[in-house]
């Protein structure tokens, strides 16, 4: 294979896509105690430009996978890139709650096909037994990013105002989009739309694939469960030591951006990790560390222990996410993007419905309930999925 026709560089360029995806995603974790202020709203009923973002970001994802399997991964993820740059100026221009929304929500349907993109395309080229490595790297760009969006978020906004952040955002996305041009015209990988066996044959023909097999239906299920309970209470944790601790808008995006620290850990040590715990220890162990990050949340009495927290929240997700990430690639190989769409959406919509459930509770009772609820469920989850995942090898499914 020549120089010109390596996935190498062509996956490290959608990772970064992927950061100026994820940065979009995250960055209100940081903001929303400033937008609610400037906006005139409670911080509850801020929440929503998060909730209609994921909305948005996992409707998309419903539709466009057939699309990939049929015209291929990058040109769609060029244009994607291409036309959020643009919405999100509109993001920094909104001078009301219903404004921002839309224009949320606008971005969201247009970066919210970036990510799982990418996914099919890793799964596309790099075989099953050494890809859960490589999305871990190709994941690199979603961490930084969302390193990035938590902690810049709070950091510029606090010295320029949230309106600039989504300006700097929106320079993101269009960097990314000359790249992968380039990228697409001189890389024949890019332009292949998979081999004729693995193109789309139509949306319903794809669902019926997809949602016919019950393996998959375990790893949407979930995703779906893990996003609601991760995110319902990773949203708020800028808040809470804002309003629970006073904290300001800098030192809260600095806190909340340490978990993407822990994401990093996960990367670097992914291949021994694999290694040594295998897909349901890495599970298991992912969900362990969460219930006992989400439980110092909850119970700290001072702000300093939040950062550790944070950071082994980020790395538990990630032991258990890319678990799912990399089951999520096979469990249709026929119908691969459409199978990691549906997979997105899952998580998309779990991260809305999370989302908008805490938010009812953190305007009555603060975010320690929401806190309380996860460190609960999570751990229960990664043991059941890994559960379900021994029998499905066992049964010869893998």
């Amino acid at each position: 294979m020549t120089e010109a026709a390596s996935p190498t560089r062509a996956i490290a360029l959608l990772a970064l896509a992927a950061f100026a995806s994820q940065s979009m995603v995250r960055v209100l974790d940081s903001l929303l105690p400033q937008i609610a202020t400037d906006l005139g709203v409670t911080v509850g009923a801020a929440s929503i430009v998060v909730s209609a973002y994921g909305l948005a970001h996992g409707s998309v994802q419903l539709v466009i996978g057939p699309a990939g399997d049929r015209f291929g991964q990058y040109p769609i993820v060029i244009g994607a890139c291409a036309l959020s740059a643009l919405l999100v100026l509109f993001c920094g221009l909104a001078q009301s709650l219903p404004a921002l929304v839309t224009a949320r929500m606008a971005c969201g349907l247009a970066a919210g096909v970036i990510i799982p993109m990418g996914m099919a395309f890793v799964g596309n080229v790099t075989p099953y037994e050494k890809r859960q490595p490589v999305l871990a790297r190709f994941f690199s760009g979603q961490i930084l990013g969302m390193m990035f969006g938590q902690a810049a978020g709070g950091v510029l906004g606090d010295f320029f105002g949230w309106r600039r952040v989504f300006f700097f955002l929106a320079a993101l996305f269009a960097i990314a989009t000359i790249a992968l041009v380039f990228e697409f015209l001189r890389n024949p990988l890019t332009r292949a739309s998979g081999a004729a066996a693995d193109r789309s044959r139509g949306l319903a023909a794809d669902y019926a694939t997809v949602l016919g097999n019950p393996w998959a239906r375990i790893v949407i299920l979930a995703v779906f469960l893990e996003a609601a309970l991760m995110f319902g209470s990773l949203t708020f944790v800028g808040a809470d030591l804002h309003l629970r601790f006073g904290l300001g808008f800098s030192a809260v995006g600095l806190v909340v951006g340490t978990f993407a620290i822990g994401g990093l850990i996960y990367i670097t040590s992914v291949s021994v990790l694999v290694k040594r715990l295998g897909q349901t220890g890495l599970a298991i162990g992912g969900g362990l560390i969460l219930a006992a990050a989400l439980a110092i949340l909850a119970a700290e009495p001072w702000w300093q222990s939040a950062p550790f927290a944070v950071t082994a929240i980020g790395l538990g997700f990630y032991m258990l996410h890319n678990t799912l990430q990399t089951n999520a690639t096979q469990m249709s190989p026929q119908a691969r993007t459409t199978a990691v769409a549906i997979f997105s959406s899952a998580l998309y919509l779990g991260q809305t419905a999370g989302v908008a459930a805490a938010s009812l509770v953190v305007d009555r009772w603060t975010a320690v309930p929401v806190f309380v609820v996860s460190a609960v469920f999570l751990p229960l989850l990664a043991m059941w999925f890994a559960r379900k995942l021994t029998y499905h090898r066992a049964a010869g499914r893998a």
